[in-house]
């Protein structure tokens, strides 16, 4: 049983549930077929091929401002047409994925840089920096990741560098506008030392100025329209001095530079290793794996790929197969695998909006909570029942229950979870009961 064990923890851990007659061949090497999902070049999923880029609906929108058009207006048909399509196509694809631990890194790192649509404006444009900033990098340099979505118009418009002046440049005197830190704070207490990372607010001012005239291309006056564009004018003159080292002016250099030391800090290096841990071994995660991954990190500069393979070597992420609660988003799609989804993508947006965690759609900065403690109070928990007794009720009638358990729970089942499952009175109550057990809520 010990390599079904571990092929369910590959499958559902690791990887985004497990298809019915997946884990008897997972079972004789579920380590190596992780690892072998990290060696393959990063390609786009065939769902999201063809997608326009981000700065088009980014142009779209500051063509609309310039002309003075009703942004309500524009921001409500990028909602209904772009945002809808590529929420729905992205599950789609994590659906179909036959790589899924490298989808589920996609969806982390993407968490981890969160943009939302909490702010209006990022409906046209989140899924394209996921495809665009996450995808490419995700088992490559984190250096280049850092780097790709701080510069990304979604991230610009999020976090309002944007609109960020230099207090000295020719831009800000000339506007009577000044800095934004936005950007500049989220960098440093999220996306690399952590709130406990060693830094103070100068650091945060510092790393503002210096990102001062990271901006968007102009309709009308700059090539690449919405796309990225160092406007110098609004750029802040002179050196400045972050986490104790002194910047020369130099322009846009002066934050390629910034970014890259702080992707190489040993904060950093910490900071990513703990949500990794969190995210793949358990909510507390045990700091010895932590520090295993942290060395990693730096040891290898940075190597996504590396520490990925790190974390897939670790012995504790393999010792408790239902450590973590599943995540909205992973219900549904474990619920769609293992019940072998085939309708149309837009219906897959509704049940994760209804469960709380529509694609991008993450409350703040700081992304949704790789916790237990948000996904279990009891109205989620409500909302978890009555997906599962949706989904039973319109599928239950063409799937053995006690089948569908067998083949992808019962490598961790407590023998009662199979009895009440068996004596359910319809195979859609029987699985409803599957669905809504321990060993299919968690991972």
């Amino acid at each position: 049983m010990t390599g079904l064990r571990e092929a369910f923890i590959a499958a559902n851990r690791f990887g985004l549930g497990a298809r019915p007659g997946q884990l008897p061949t997972l079972a004789s090497d579920p380590r190596g077929w992780l690892e072998s999902q990290l060696d393959a070049e990063p390609a786009l999923p065939e769902p999201l091929r063809g997608l326009p880029p981000a700065r088009e609906a980014v142009a779209a929108f500051l063509e609309a401002r310039r002309e003075g058009r009703d942004l309500a207006k524009v921001i409500r048909r990028q909602a209904r047409e772009a945002y809808m399509r590529e929420a729905g196509l992205r599950t789609l694809a994590a659906l179909r994925s036959e790589a899924p631990f490298h989808e589920r890194l996609v969806a982390f790192w993407s968490n981890h840089f969160t943009v939302s649509v909490k702010r209006p404006v990022l409906f046209g444009v989140a899924g394209g920096f996921e495809r665009e900033a996450i995808r490419p990098h995700v088992t490559g340099r984190f250096a280049d990741m850092l780097l790709a979505a701080s510069r990304h118009p979604a991230m610009l418009l999020y976090l309002d560098n944007a609109q960020s002046l230099g207090p000295n440049s020719r831009a800000g005197r000339w506007r009577g506008k000044g800095l934004n830190e936005n950007l500049a704070r989220e960098i440093l207490e999220l996306h690399t030392l952590g709130v406990d990372g060693g830094y103070a607010q100068d650091d945060v001012r510092a790393l503002a100025k210096i990102l001062t005239g990271w901006s968007l291309a102009r309709p009308g006056k700059d090539a690449d329209p919405g796309g990225f564009k160092f406007h110098r004018l609004a750029h802040e003159p002179g050196d400045k001095t972050l986490l104790g080292r002194r910047y020369r002016e130099a322009g846009i250099s002066e934050g390629e530079a910034a970014l890259a030391d702080l992707a190489r800090h040993p904060a950093t290096a910490q900071h990513i290793a703990l949500k990794l841990g969190r995210h793949f071994i358990a909510d507390t995660p045990p700091a010895a794996a932590v520090d295993r991954l942290a060395r990693v990190f730096r040891d290898s500069d940075g190597d996504l790929r590396q520490v990925s393979l790190a974390l897939v070597r670790l012995a504790e992420p393999w010792q408790e197969p239902l450590a973590k609660l599943k995540t909205p988003q992973d219900l549904v799609v474990s619920t769609l695998r293992a019940t072998d989804f085939r309708g149309d993508a837009m219906r897959l947006v509704p049940p994760l909006r209804l469960l709380g965690q529509a694609p991008w759609s993450a409350p703040s900065p700081a992304g949704w909570p790789d916790t237990a403690e948000l996904w279990a109070a009891p109205d989620a928990l409500l909302k978890r029942i009555e997906f599962a007794t949706a989904v039973a009720q319109r599928i239950g009638d063409r799937l053995d229950p006690r089948a569908l358990a067998k083949a992808v729970i019962a490598p961790v089942a407590a023998p009662e979870t199979g009895t009440m499952i068996a004596r359910a009175p319809s195979r859609s109550d029987g699985l409803t009961l599957l669905l809504a057990s321990a060993e299919f809520q968690r991972r």
